[in-house]
């Protein structure tokens, strides 16, 4: 694959991924839970069509490869992907997606804390920017009473930054199978938190499909998309090019919906990635600024 063949791949994953938010508001009646057992349901396959082709049929072998490291990563997802449901439910999808891109510099400090990987001077500046950025829409958040909304998004990244510490921990070079695994324990996870609460698992045939969807067409078509990108592109480029979906979703639902978000939400949101963009230009010049790339 040559370099803007990946560019391309890489940033039809970050407009895919964009999509997340406007699909997410056409859902009429599904619960966070039902969203996630039914948006998971359709990753599955297309995941597992990918590893067979990329392992040679040999799926299993694959999937077992990722070991320890791998699971734990996998459970990091479930957390990413049902915070980010709940987030885009409880705030405006400007807010929830400004919040998201800070899976990078939670990827640092467990990665500092867990593994003891250096962290440059100019990510820690970042993350300080970061940090303020957070603040600004966080502080607003509890103001309009959509403070649990940015928690969400906030636990999102974290889960993000978990599943990146995981595949460095234990060196998991293939994604694809880690991402699949985390699909197929969230749809347990969902299950079990929807038979606990009484909940019914199935949904309306609209909400059902438009899920179902999401999980097919955006979110695993997406995550192949990256990967195969992801091959022939330096780190510190794949942040810079991913910021494509945070620069996106807010237009889809502003055009589409007329869904906006205020001031405050905008140059917070300008502050973190900002942040991310001095993370990603540092960590281009060399191994001594370099940072942690964004994981999808």
């Amino acid at each position: 694959m040559r370099y803007g063949q990946g560019v391309a791949l890489v940033l039809a994953a970050g407009a895919l991924w964009s999509l997340m938010g406007l699909m997410l508001r056409q859902i009429e009646d599904a619960t966070v839970w039902q969203i996630l057992f039914w948006r998971s349901v359709g990753v599955v396959p297309v995941l597992f069509a990918f590893t067979i082709w990329t392992s040679g049929g040999r799926p299993f072998q694959s999937i077992r490869r990722i070991g320890i490291a791998g699971t734990v990563g996998a459970f990091g997802l479930v957390f990413a992907f049902a915070g980010a449901i709940y987030a885009i439910q409880s705030t405006t999808v400007a807010n929830a997606v400004f919040l998201f891109t800070a899976s990078p510099f939670v990827a640092a400090v467990l990665g500092w804390i867990l593994l003891g990987e250096r962290v440059g001077g100019w990510t820690w500046a970042a993350i300080g920017l970061a940090v303020f950025g957070m603040y600004l829409m966080v502080r607003e958040g509890l103001e309009l009473g959509a403070l649990h909304g940015n928690l969400a998004a906030l636990l999102s990244a974290a889960g993000f930054g978990a599943f990146s510490v995981a595949l460095r921990w234990g060196k998991v070079g293939d994604m694809l199978p880690v991402s699949m695994l985390g699909a197929v324990f969230s749809v347990i996870v969902a299950g079990a938190v929807l038979t606990l609460q009484g909940q019914p698992i199935r949904v309306s045939t609209w909400d059902m499909g438009v899920a179902v969807v999401m999980g097919m067409g955006i979110l695993a078509l997406g995550m192949v998309a990256y990967t195969l990108g992801s091959k022939v592109i330096p780190a510190a480029q794949l942040t810079l090019l991913s910021l494509i979906e945070v620069l996106l979703a807010p237009i889809w639902v502003f055009v589409l919906l007329g869904e906006t978000a205020s001031a405050a939400t905008f140059i917070g949101g300008g502050v973190l990635l900002a942040a991310v963009a001095l993370n990603a230009v540092m960590g281009a010049r060399g191994p001594r600024a370099q940072g942690v790339a964004e994981t999808p």
